[in-house]
């Protein structure tokens, strides 16, 4: 008998033990990265979309005409106001949230807002151009009209909703603006525009304070509105653009060791500086707000400078255009046509193989390329605070 009592008290200290060390691997395991990760997931329920042609889905086309074929070839297998020959960051943002891709707030044909909307057009600016879109190609939606078509569409929406049950099917609840993610690409053309307009590099420098100022206060108005997960690209190297590279003047010099042009990729990695601090200063002045920057010109410039280990071809080049070293041409682009004796003749058309080719047009990338970021922006690594994707609602860099 006392044989058995001491067994039977020996197996329950081994299971009191047992169960003491599985409930403390249970603990170090739910303390883990990859446990805190998957606790920590957000469920945006909408995405709103600021930005340039880089995350334009519809609203130049929308406005002043369809982009022509053979833009959309790819996955649309038809043009679909992308400048592409398919999907964007943008699209592959929204779908690793599961949610529809976003439709152009400017087009009123088949959309549906009901998990959110992109105010992004082609040639749009943080500040607005004192030109025209067919004088100087920027666009008139500045971002401060991209702000003011939001602030609207906010308000309108929820009327519209309560006024006929139809609108509850195409357009965002009102709890959704508050739990949406905001998504900020823009920057570039404002750079641009400087160069185009024979300004000196010190002179389109000395403009970035005012710009990351004006978009500083459009980030602090939605905030206000109730907007609290923001997630901001930097601006690409637009150095390595074949329409950089073909239209403004460039020396021997100032090419670097992959052809690109530095003057211009150093202005674009000032902006970035400047908007990394300036992004510093809105987490002080937002607290609730958990605000990503993501360093997206990193990712590009590396694609471009080792196009060939990531299994691309030509990295300076254009998929789409018509003659010259870059295959661009701003007189005939993508989809331009030429006229010879009353027949219509294409001479912007598209490479054979779009998914080898990292440049679409001489301005965007093909959608090979924007899956290459998507992939490698989607963890974090290239992010300040390093969050992935899915947990750009938690505040972590305090």
């Amino acid at each position: 008998m006392e044989h058995h009592h001491y067994y039977y008290l020996l197996r329950s200290a081994v299971c009191s033990w047992v169960y003491v060390l599985v409930l403390l691997l249970s603990l170090l395991y739910v303390s883990t990265p990859q446990a805190l990760a998957l606790s920590s997931q957000c469920e945006f329920p909408a995405i709103f979309n600021f930005g340039d042609s880089n995350s334009d889905t519809g609203g130049l086309s929308a406005a002043f005409g369809q982009v022509s074929a053979p833009a959309g070839e790819t996955y649309f297998h038809t043009p679909s106001g992308r400048y592409s020959d398919g999907r964007l960051v943008i699209d592959f943002i929204a779908e690793s949230f599961r949610l529809p891709y976003l439709s152009a707030y400017l087009d009123a044909v088949g959309s549906n807002f009901t998990h959110g909307a992109n105010f992004a057009t082609a040639g749009s600016t943080i500040r607005p151009q004192n030109s025209s879109l067919s004088q100087s190609g920027f666009s008139p939606i500045s971002c401060n009209v991209q702000y003011y078509q939001y602030s609207d569409f906010r308000t309108r929406s929820q009327i519209a909703r309560k006024r006929a049950k139809v609108f509850e099917q195409l357009l965002p609840k009102d709890e959704y603006f508050n739990k949406a993610l905001y998504t900020f690409d823009i920057g570039q053309n404002d750079l641009t525009a400087g160069y185009f307009a024979n300004m000196t590099t010190d002179e389109v420098k000395a403009y970035v304070p005012d710009l990351l100022g004006q978009l500083s206060y459009i980030i602090k108005s939605i905030y206000d509105q109730g907007g609290r997960s923001f997630w901001i690209h930097n601006t690409g190297p637009v150095g390595c653009l074949p329409y950089i590279l073909d239209r403004l003047t460039i020396t021997a010099a100032q090419i670097d060791s992959v052809g690109c042009a530095s003057p211009f990729n150093e202005v674009a990695q000032y902006f970035n500086l400047m908007l990394k601090e300036a992004v510093v200063q809105l987490r002080k002045n937002l607290p609730l707000a958990a605000i990503t920057y993501v360093d997206v010109y990193s990712v590009k410039y590396s694609l471009i400078s080792h196009a060939k280990k990531n299994g691309f071809e030509h990295p300076l080049r254009a998929c789409c255009g018509h003659g010259g070293k870059y295959n661009y041409n701003r007189h005939v682009g993508c989809g331009g046509k030429i006229t010879v004796n009353g027949t219509q003749i294409l001479l912007g058309s598209s490479c054979k193989n779009p998914s080898v080719m990292i440049n679409w047009d001489g301005v965007h990338f093909t959608e090979a390329a924007n899956k290459f970021v998507f992939d490698r922006i989607v963890d974090g690594s290239y992010s300040d605070p390093p969050i992935p994707l899915k947990m750009a609602c938690q505040r972590q860099y305090q």
